[in-house]
């Protein structure tokens, strides 16, 4: 229980550090919030080619990012297709100096694409509209973070089945029904307290629990990617909690969920004008 208590604490004491910032960043948004996804998405392509390529991880990690950031900016200039476009560019730009290196070209690949993915929707969420853009990506930092911490939480209480011993033998039912009630829960209460546009409170809490469960399996998808590369944690940029991946796995799962459901506001919003 000792071990558990200075777990909590560590992992309680880096949040307490990295949240304000990222908190902070969001709020501001402009080229704050895209200086907080593009320092992210670096950190997060090095850590993935220390996973993928241990051998040549500055290389792919450089060019992994390369790939990424290229994608995140031009999402913040509002060129959506373009973004769309560099993501495929960089992913095969990145395999194949992958595969001239002696590596994995399709790890490389899919690094650019399972990153940039969620950083480019992260960009157009928050940019999409200045005030209620703010409120759509706050709603996802607060799902996916209830989830995760509620779901560890639960998990580390109450015990019980595994989930999936297979790929996570630490992921416990109780933590998985624990998680997915505190996203519904968190996005009922953000719909409640933001303008959210037509998303009622109702569907702020469907889409809250659909967000925390994909939440949920962003975090098994990763616990198996790094199964597969036999590594315990993406890295150890964050005391307590690893690599930065390990913190934001799910919410880059989560991001996508929350920018469907926001995409469908918008075009009910447009159709009832």
């Amino acid at each position: 229980m000792a071990v558990k208590g200075r777990d909590i604490a560590l992992r309680a004491a880096s949040a307490a550090v990295l949240a304000p910032a990222a908190v902070a960043a969001t709020w501001i948004g402009g080229v704050w919030f895209l200086a907080l996804i593009t320092a992210a998405g670096v950190v997060l392509a090095f850590e993935w080619a220390a996973m993928s390529a241990p051998h040549a991880r500055r290389l792919i990690g450089g060019a992994v990012s390369l790939g990424v950031v290229a994608a995140v900016v031009s999402a913040y200039f509002g060129v959506m297709s373009v973004a769309f476009v560099m993501l495929v560019f960089g992913a095969a730009a990145a395999g194949l100096y992958a595969r001239s290196r002696g590596q994995q070209a399709l790890d490389a690949a899919y690094g650019v694409l399972y990153l940039g993915w969620p950083s480019v929707l992260l960009i157009w969420l928050r940019d999409v509209d200045a005030t209620v853009g703010l409120h759509w990506t706050v709603l996802v930092f607060a799902v996916a973070w209830s989830a995760d911490i509620l779901a560890y939480l639960a998990g580390s209480t109450f015990g019980g089945p595994k989930l999936w011993p297979r790929f996570s033998p630490n992921k416990t039912w109780s933590g998985f029904v624990g998680g997915i009630l505190a996203g519904a829960v968190a996005g009922a209460v953000m719909t409640a307290w933001f303008d959210m546009g037509r998303l009622t409170v109702f569907w702020g809490g469907v889409l809250g629990l659909a967000a925390a469960l994909a939440t949920m399996a962003g975090d098994l998808w990763e616990s198996g990617l790094k199964r597969r590369f036999g590594v315990k944690d993406a890295g150890n940029t964050i005391p307590g909690h690893g690599g930065l991946l390990d913190r934001v796995d799910g919410l880059m799962f989560a991001v996508v969920v929350v920018a469907v459901g926001r995409l469908i506001v918008l075009m009910v919003e447009r159709g009832a004008s």
